[in-house]
């Protein structure tokens, strides 16, 4: 899912969530489609391209998700097609981070995965929702398999480190709570006759057998201690069988401290349209999607090419390129039209003869700093401890999430969490760490939650994406007046170039984009090569 600075010091996450805890679901969800982040995806089904003109090439630049739809559906309708990508592998930020992987950051931080066998972190995107069915028709299409991604988890941790002495609190009992306390002010209100005005008495009647019901009040209309709150929130002691089998009923928290705690904030997240069940992830880590397009487009992709210079003229684009394995040298490819899927942080560095709306549109978008750790234990104590299967915990510390596996339940060996995915100021802070000291500092904090994690812990790696050599930044940030400006330049053509990505959509951070993106791209593309150069 995506977020951007605010500001000088408040994440577009952080803003969301201040949003939903004063004003509700509804108004977080308005913000997030005005920032372009919960639009839906437009995604009509591949393209019907026909009729390419016999020896036209195209020159993709990029083998992140964008890049290699592009260069599937063009080389489908028969173009000549030739990819160029930065790293040694396809993908891009679709990544999965394994045990023997080594990756080196900016400044020359290498780290080498240490997980076991099966165990994975995705340092990029981590969940597939149900309506982004471009990236989800992919999925099909390239045979990749695919399973629930767990987003709401009723038994993990809701965290306030102001709040009851930093004792986390079941999600469960916040919600149950929350609704318990909310219905039983407005069913005070409804008997008081307080809404006459907007509510006829038959519905009054109505309304409050309903709020007995979602708010699982007693007979008299009070959220209590008693059998239906704790049948939501809990119990002390669990039913069971025989002579212990009587439940111990647990005590609901009091409406001002839960209201203090600002923990309800978190209860909205699940209900936004880009959570809502149901969620996927590939079988085996996101990574498997990038190596599957791989081994579909095999030879078009040139690995190791870091892109120096991009050059059009009226008859075509040439990029030059050096060989990472070779510093130095350097080699050019020519083609008839260019897709470049470079993110803007890295495209902003490399000349490129466009004209000035498009040249001021890759300017004036900056990327997201992100923080994401991979955590490995010496048993998955989340499950055997606490009984908490997939999901996410939340907290108000900088590592703001933990993330559960939503795969390999049960398993007697070691387990990977996802220890913190830190964003704005916090994520900066821990950039300018090494590894090492964040994964530290995601321990330390982690085990505020999780009491378990200092003598559980096995290993860890920790990604910065401001950090990361081919994309210096985790998403595009807009906001309404930068794409008022900028969006429409940033997407046409210049000349015999087109752009497509993440960046250039409505759904930044979503692989979603990326994919809707590149298929408009090359829709448009498809229309000037068979005009002959007419503009489209």
């Amino acid at each position: 899912m995506g977020e951007g600075t605010i500001g000088m010091s408040m994440s577009r996450r952080q803003l969301l969530r201040m949003i939903g805890m004063t004003a509700g679901g509804a108004a977080m969800y308005q913000a997030m489609s005005s920032l372009g982040f919960a639009a839906g995806s437009g995604y009509a089904g591949p393209p019907r391209l026909s009729g390419a003109p016999k020896g036209s090439s195209v020159l993709i630049l990029g083998a992140g998700i964008a890049g290699m739809v592009a260069a599937y559906e063009l080389r489908k309708a028969g173009y000549k097609v030739k990819v160029l990508e930065y790293n040694a592998r396809a993908g891009g930020r679709n990544w999965s981070l394994r045990g023997g992987d080594r990756y080196t950051e900016l400044g020359g931080a290498t780290q080498e995965c240490r997980f076991d066998p099966g165990l994975y972190i995705n340092p990029g995107p981590w969940r597939l929702p149900y309506h982004h069915q471009g990236i989800l028709g992919y999925c099909k299409l390239l045979g990749v398999q695919l399973e629930s991604f767990v987003q709401v988890n009723y038994n993990a941790w809701l965290h306030s480190s102001q709040a009851f002495g930093g004792k986390p609190q079941r999600f469960r009992a916040i919600r149950a709570d929350y609704h318990g306390h909310v219905a039983e002010l407005l069913a005070k209100a409804t008997q008081a006759s307080k809404l006459d005005a907007h509510v006829t008495r038959e519905d009054q009647e109505k309304l409050l057998a309903s709020l007995r019901e979602w708010g699982a009040l007693d007979k008299n209309y009070a959220y209590v201690k008693g059998d239906s709150s704790s049948s939501r929130r809990g119990y002390d002691k669990d039913p069971g069988g025989g002579l212990a089998a009587r439940p111990v009923l647990s005590e609901p928290l009091r409406l001002s401290d839960l209201l203090g705690s600002g923990l309800w904030g978190a209860l909205a997240l699940g209900d936004l349209y880009e959570f809502q069940t149901t969620l996927f992830q590939p079988v085996g880590g996101m990574g498997v999607i990038g190596q599957a397009f791989a081994r579909e487009l095999g030879a078009l992709i040139r690995y190791n090419a870091k892109v120096v210079d991009i050059h059009q003229d009226e008859h075509g684009v040439r990029a030059t390129f050096e060989d990472t394995t070779a510093p130095g040298s350097r080699q050019s490819v020519r083609a008839d039209w260019c897709v470049c899927t470079i993110p803007l942080s890295i495209l902003g560095q490399i000349p490129m003869n466009v004209g000035a709306p498009m040249a001021a549109a890759i300017a004036a978008v900056p990327y997201a700093p992100a923080v994401k750790l991979g955590l490995q234990f010496k048993r998955r104590f989340w499950e055997q401890d606490e009984q908490i299967y997939g999901g996410i915990s939340y907290t108000d510390l900088p590592i703001s999430t933990i993330g559960y596996p939503s795969t390999g339940y049960h398993g007697s060996g070691k387990g990977v969490l996802l220890g913190g995915y830190v964003w704005g100021v916090d994520a900066m802070e821990f950039t300018a760490m090494t590894p090492q000291q964040r994964v530290a500092r995601a321990v330390e904090y982690g085990s505020r939650i999780h009491p378990q994690y200092p003598a559980e812990f096995d290993n860890g790696v920790a990604v910065a994406w401001h950090r990361s050599p081919f994309s210096m930044g985790c998403f595009g940030m807009w906001t309404e007046a930068t794409r008022a400006q900028h969006y429409d330049n940033l997407c046409r053509f210049d000349g015999r170039i087109v752009l497509a990505g993440e960046h250039a959509s409505y759904l930044p951070a979503w692989q979603e984009g990326a994919v809707t993106s590149a298929l408009d791209a090359i829709g448009r593309l498809h229309q000037r090569a068979v005009a002959g150069g007419t503009p489209a």
